[in-house]
């Protein structure tokens, strides 16, 4: 496994933060202020009486200027990050809820359970509204990145950064992609806030592109993918692929994580049983697909998936490689289960020396 760098940037032409520092305001030249005198000297020539006017317009105009910076300045600390982090401040771009009484009806839930999707919510943390019912509760993003900590990790749909922020805690370096750039600018802004952001890099890609063209360069490594694609919203839980339900894999909790998923709070039946889940409604593309496509850069994959995903269809994606198995993790709250984890490679327990092949 390669080494931290202090800039891996050149890993893709995709490659594009979706904010640079803004270039700061030069000030006046010594040529316009030579110009300037010579044009109020100008004036006093003709009569003292419009030169003193001239003069004092003059002075009016450069006061104006210096007020206008420092007022710039002060718009910029009224940011949620505060000062010194205004380049990766995104206030603005999606509403910071306080209280529930800002909240829509339909984000109502989700908004009850903020303090489990970002512990430091309350701080600044922002999500838009697809980030509300996708981002990875923090106590699960964080037993995922324990399990795949490495090097580098590309964070294959990193939304508004629950699992980055996670990864960059365990991992050398996180590529997060998205192709979104008002979620990426919302990843960006959270990172900062847990003090993480030096140590991910912002992509603007969709995920296919970016894998075509890291392909192509054999020299950057990713030691492992996670995929945590689109699973279709909240209604997720009423796709079913089958007639009869499965069972969930098991009735004693596994997981170290006590936070409930962002994907369905709230929707679960009472029923410890759930329609099957197939790989087909993974968007944008079908699950085994995009599963060969992360493949394809390492055989490292961690998968995270709806709870009622058809254990059948995981266990295929490896069925053809000899000796390979996959390691189902179990994410419960309580007594219920809310997703499941899928560990390929070398993040497989007893599988640890298929790690770097």
């Amino acid at each position: 496994m390669g080494k931290r760098k202090n800039n891996i940037s050149g890993l893709s032409g995709l490659a594009r933060y979706v904010f640079d520092t803004p270039e700061p305001t030069s000030s006046p030249g010594p040529s316009s202020t030579s110009e300037n005198d010579s044009a109020s000297k100008a004036t006093t020539h003709d009569s003292s009486k419009l030169g003193t006017q001239g003069e004092h317009l003059e002075t009016q105009r450069h006061s104006d200027a210096l007020d206008t910076r420092p007022k710039k300045k002060a718009k910029l600390q009224t940011g949620l990050l505060g000062p010194g982090l205004e380049k990766y401040d995104a206030t603005g771009l999606v509403p910071f809820y306080t209280d529930a009484s800002q909240v829509p009806e339909h984000l109502q839930k989700y908004f009850s359970q903020r303090e489990r999707f970002f512990s430091l919510y309350s701080s600044g943390c922002l999500l838009d509204e697809e980030g509300w019912y996708s981002v990875t509760p923090e106590a699960i993003a964080d037993q995922i990145a324990e399990r795949c900590r490495c090097d580098v990790i590309l964070d294959a749909f990193c939304g508004v950064g629950g699992n980055a922020i996670a990864f960059a805690k365990t991992c050398e370096r996180v590529i997060a992609l998205d192709v979104s750039p008002v979620r990426l600018a919302l990843a960006r802004h959270n990172a900062a806030l847990y003090g993480v952001q030096d140590r991910i890099e912002f992509v603007l890609a969709d995920f296919f592109s970016f894998a075509r063209t890291l392909k192509q360069r054999t020299h950057r490594k990713i030691d492992v993918v996670f995929l945590s694609p689109p699973w279709g919203g909240p209604s997720y839980l009423s796709t079913s692929t089958s007639a009869s339900p499965s069972k969930s894999l098991s009735q004693t909790p596994k997981s170290a994580s006590s936070s409930a998923l962002a994907r369905d709070p709230d929707t679960a039946a009472a029923e410890d049983t759930y329609a099957d889940y197939s790989l087909a409604h993974i968007r944008p593309m079908h699950g085994a697909e995009l599963f060969e496509v992360a493949r394809g850069l390492t055989r490292n994959i961690a998968y995270f998936l709806p709870r009622n995903t058809s254990v059948d269809e995981i266990s295929r994606l490896v069925a053809d490689v000899p000796g390979e198995h996959v390691e189902i993790e179990e994410e419960w709250m309580g007594s219920k289960l809310k997703a499941l984890t899928c560990y390929f490679g070398g993040l497989v327990a007893g599988q640890e020396a298929l790690f770097d092949k």
